[in-house]
């Protein structure tokens, strides 16, 4: 089930877009940054955690999520693009990780194994000092 972010927790700003564009770039804002305070949300403790402990580089040390979408010309586009975005960002940790099941190595790579290792020291012993008469 996909979590559900109200749109009054979310502070949408329009931007200038940067990059190249035509004359039109440097006069209308259309480009959407989006800020999402993942702690003042109304997301359960464990999302948040989760999504605190993502390697991301758009969350702020104060734990406010900043995108920007400027991929397309019109803002409207642009603020779609980013809630989608967020969207997807939220529910990819919606559902937590499975738990690893240990698992033993099955009887016939254990011998395998130990073939390998055992050819491996008959190689390494043929190899040294034949003896010192």
């Amino acid at each position: 089930m996909p979590l559900v972010i109200s749109e009054s927790e979310v502070e949408v700003t329009a931007i200038r877009a940067q990059g190249p564009g035509g004359q039109n770039v440097n006069k209308v804002s259309s480009a959407i940054q989006l800020r999402f305070d993942i702690s003042n949300s109304s997301l359960s403790e464990e999302v948040k955690t989760r999504l605190l402990a993502l390697p991301d580089s758009r969350v702020t040390l104060e734990g406010v999520l900043v995108l920007k979408a400027q991929r397309y010309r019109s803002q409207d586009m642009n603020r779609m693009d980013a809630f989608s975005r967020l969207y997807e960002w939220v529910n990819s940790v919606a559902l937590p990780p499975k738990k690893r099941k240990p698992t033993k190595p099955s009887y016939g790579s254990v011998q395998k194994r130990l073939q390998t290792k055992n050819k491996r020291s008959d190689l390494k012993t043929t190899r040294g000092a034949k003896g010192l008469d």
